[in-house]
């Protein structure tokens, strides 16, 4: 009646180490006895050969498996190492040695590296590589026991270390496997930790004037000077307003720099420490770097004192010249007691004004319009020209358009004609031609909408075309083509007639011309003639001319308004047979009946 086959569980950890045990149970959960023979007896039984008179001698049963992280357990191989490091931002010490234990764990054969921790250091110290496997080279294999040994230098990410020592389990493993340990080394101390263990060695103070003295008599008292920093031979120098204190009591300097807002300067008011400036050095071996060197009294031939100061006088101070134009009343003061001086006029210092360079503007290239084009001149990053925002609402979509030919010497052209479009909002003109079928031409779009300028004008004075230039029987140029007006809207009429003050009189005339003939049409239409013998007779008269030779229909509308002197859009019998027979044109007295002697430009 059995209900469990599992085996029973050898491994067993007591005290954090691993150890295999004998099972008590079996499988099945049957009790097992325990030998009464001791673990080294049973060794002696497992390996000693028995001797049989008849049959094969019994192989005698395997060894127990026991697995690596069991019987590599907590056993680490410990080596002492050193590693050098450089130290560029210091001018005490260019390299630091630092001394760290690399540990290398044998039941996984990873490794990992711990700097001992240091108070007061200013490192980050501790454990500077985290345990893991370490990667030896980019073919991906791993560090292993067998590459350690001491007096060898070891490469882990970039750094090499040295390892100079081990602990006495660590030299026994690498024996017991074959590997001859070499000697160990001295461990690197730094030297920099060194020196600061030595003890300080005290300044020995000069013998001189008391200095205690001088220090409560001009304790407090401190001289003011207003000085100029000129930095323009540097690259975005500029003249720099500094005060200049000098302290009575050690013979100190320091330099202030005035800030003022919005300079675009730093608000770092202290230029110069408080220190004192040597005036002239003692000849010294130029070989030498006097820049590492503290400078004292022996390397120092004169000190800076207040006689080296005064209003309009130049001071060098660390490299840097100070032109000094005024001073504070106890600086004044001081100097008339001590020195005898009472001159002290401040000295100008206030910049002049630059005189404005001209800007000179290239001439125009022909890419766009002269305003736009003007922009790249006038700053960095372009920007369109201002609009006329007003003018854009009042006369929004509000368009002139014109009928225009082409005149052009090519014979083709001389029939297209094209539809010009002002656009009062912005001045601008756009021209189309409508498309004829079988014409060879495609039309459409001919110029894209933008300001023209009138033939002569220059682009720095660029003259655009206005309302009032457009005229019938007038000739526009645009772009090297010339056009010639035809024709116009009504709306073009009624919106000069509306504002005829804002333009001249001959432009409003003749568009009111043009549309006159039309008018006379409309009023004998409304005058009781009925539309249809009216359209009978036009077509009759229309017939009537195509059976002649062709004429000049623009000619012959000038001849008409020439005899029209008062605009009436009517002449009488003996004018218009005089403008026929000029033009050789056939009258017939059937026509001239019907017509009632009545001439109008829209018969012609």
């Amino acid at each position: 009646q059995k209900t469990s086959f599992h085996r029973s569980q050898t491994l067993d950890f007591k005290n954090g180490y691993a150890f295999s045990r004998l099972p008590r149970e079996g499988v099945g959960g049957e009790t097992l006895f325990a030998n009464q023979l001791s673990q080294d007896e049973l060794d002696d039984l497992c390996t000693k050969g028995t001797t049989l008179t008849y049959g094969q001698v019994k192989r005698s049963a395997p060894s127990r498996f026991t697995p690596a992280f069991v019987t590599y357990d907590k056993k680490v191989l410990k080596f002492d190492a050193y590693f050098m490091e450089e130290v560029p931002i210091s001018a005490e010490e260019h390299y630091r040695i630092r001394q760290v234990g690399l540990y290398y764990y044998l039941e996984d054969d990873s490794m990992c590296i711990i700097e001992p921790k240091v108070k007061n250091s200013g490192l980050l110290q501790g454990k500077l590589m985290r345990r893991h496997r370490v990667p030896k080279n980019e073919r991906g294999d791993y560090y292993h026991w067998k590459d350690l040994n001491l007096g060898i230098d070891l490469t882990i990410y970039g750094r090499t270390y040295r390892l100079v020592n081990c602990d006495s389990f660590t030299k026994v493993f690498l024996e017991s496997q074959g590997i001859v340990v070499n000697p160990p080394e001295e461990l690197i101390s730094d030297p920099y930790t060194e020196q600061r263990q030595m003890p300080v060695q005290k300044p020995i103070v000069p013998a001189g004037p008391d200095p205690f003295r001088q220090f409560l008599t001009y304790d407090t008292k401190v001289l003011r000077f207003y000085a100029i920093w000129d930095d323009t031979n540097c690259l975005y120098g500029d003249h720099h307003p500094c005060i200049i204190h000098y302290f009575l009591a050690d013979d100190t300097l320091e330099v202030r720099e005035v800030h003022k807002k919005n300079d675009g300067r730093d608000p770092f008011p202290v230029l110069m420490r408080r220190q004192r400036l040597p005036k002239i050095f003692v000849d010294k071996n130029k070989n030498f770097p006097s820049c590492v060197l503290e400078i004292t009294d022996h390397e120092v031939q004169e000190w800076y004192s207040p006689k080296d100061f005064a209003v309009g006088k130049t001071v060098t101070l660390l490299g840097r010249t100070f032109l000094i134009y005024d001073c504070d009343k106890f600086t004044q003061d001081f100097y008339r007691e001590k020195y005898g001086i009472t001159d002290f006029q401040p000295l100008d210092v206030n910049k002049k004004p630059l005189e404005k360079v001209p800007q000179i503007i290239p001439p125009y290239n022909g890419f766009g319009i002269p305003e736009d084009s003007l922009q790249n001149c006038l700053s960095l990053f372009p920007k369109p020209p201002r609009k006329d925002i007003i003018k854009m609402l009042e006369n929004n979509l509000k368009v002139l358009r014109y009928q225009v030919a082409l005149e052009s010497p090519v014979p083709e052209d001389k029939n297209r004609r094209f539809i010009l479009s002002y656009f009062l909002s912005d001045d601008t003109i756009g021209i189309y031609e409508p498309p004829v079928k079988n014409s060879g031409i495609p039309g459409g779009k001919y110029l894209k909408r933008t300001k023209v300028t009138k033939p002569g004008s220059t682009p720095e004075n660029p003259i655009y075309y206005e309302p009032s230039d457009f005229t019938i029987g007038s000739t526009i140029e645009v772009f090297g083509h010339r056009f010639v007006i035809t024709d116009a809207d009504e709306y073009v009429l009624n919106y000069l007639e509306r504002n005829a003050e804002s333009f001249p009189a001959t432009t409003v005339q003749s568009i009111r011309d043009h549309f006159l003939p039309r008018k006379v049409v409309v009023e004998t239409t409304s005058s009781g003639i009925p539309k249809k013998d009216l359209d009978d007779l036009i077509v009759e008269v229309r017939k009537e001319l195509k059976l002649q030779a062709p004429f000049n229909t623009r000619e012959f509308h000038k001849a008409f308004h020439h005899f029209d002197k008062e605009g009436s859009g009517f002449l009488d019998k003996a004018r218009f047979l005089n403008i026929c027979d000029r033009f050789n044109i056939p009258t017939s007295t059937i026509l001239l009946k019907k017509v009632r002697w009545k001439g109008c430009c829209a018969c012609g």
